[in-house]
């Protein structure tokens, strides 16, 4: 039987050079072609998770464990864990003008496969071709300079088409829907849908505030933080009754966690 895809245990950081935990103890596994989805009130630790689990150094991890099938991921430095297969999509995507999306792709990808296997310039066009017609993407998108001038909408657009070139085992969502129109958001969320169906083996933490995202992604498992820790978990079914009754509820288990 093969490993699960993620799997943290007891879990503890802090933001680097302070004392303070932002998580405290968490405990979460996802398997193979699973999407969970992350939710809780603001400053529970959410993005902390996700800046983690991608190796942001401004964070330091005091207690715990994470594995990515079944290896250490803390050993690794942030590009080592992406190159094992972790993604982050940025809650706010930087821009980068003068570098064209096909650039920054084409770079990124041969930074991730190594020298060895470097895709050349041919190579790569068919496959960004082919994913920008998956993912229903207009093929100027891609001369445009990184996020420059960017919509909200387009801006997490990108970071799908990114997801989709990279081909990551885990991704990491941190937001994704934040600022978005309900058309941006339904774009979204076809992306990820699409890669899903594409790629059964691709593993989804979807970090969100809001119930409404996941009217259009279809979530296996959801999971409330609050105080840094993991205090419910079940089906789709609890994202709506978050929206029915927020968080308030809650905070007698967390505190009992």
């Amino acid at each position: 039987m093969s490993a699960p895809l993620l799997v943290i245990q007891d879990l503890h950081a802090k933001v680097a050079g302070e004392d303070l935990e932002i998580l405290n103890g968490v405990d979460l596994t996802v398997e193979h072609g699973q999407v969970h989805a992350l939710m809780g009130p603001n400053g529970s630790g959410k993005s902390t998770l996700a800046k983690v689990i991608a190796g942001h150094p401004g964070y330091e991890v005091t207690k715990g464990e994470i594995l990515l099938n079944g290896e250490a991921l803390l050993d690794l430095e942030p590009d080592e864990r992406s190159r094992a297969g972790v993604f982050l999509a940025f809650q706010y995507p930087a821009e980068v003008p003068g570098v064209s999306i096909a650039n920054f792709l084409r770079t990124a990808m041969n930074a991730r496969v190594g020298d060895e296997d470097e895709m050349d310039i041919f190579a790569f066009q068919e496959r960004l071709t082919e994913k920008m017609e998956l993912l229903k993407v207009d093929e100027g998108f891609a001369s445009r300079y990184l996020n420059d001038g960017f919509s909200g909408g387009e801006k997490k657009r990108n970071e799908v088409l990114q997801m989709a070139v990279l081909e990551p085992a885990l991704a990491v969502l941190d937001e994704t829907d934040s600022g978005l129109d309900i058309d941006a958001l339904k774009i979204v969320a076809n992306g990820v849908n699409t890669l899903s169906s594409e790629d059964a083996s691709l593993g989804v933490l979807l970090i969100t505030h809001y119930q409404r995202i996941l009217t259009y992604i279809n979530a296996d498992h959801v999971h409330v933080m609050i105080g840094g820790r993991i205090v419910e978990s079940a089906g789709p079914e609890l994202a709506n009754k978050l929206e029915a009754k927020g968080y308030d509820w809650l905070h007698q288990a967390a505190a009992t966690v």
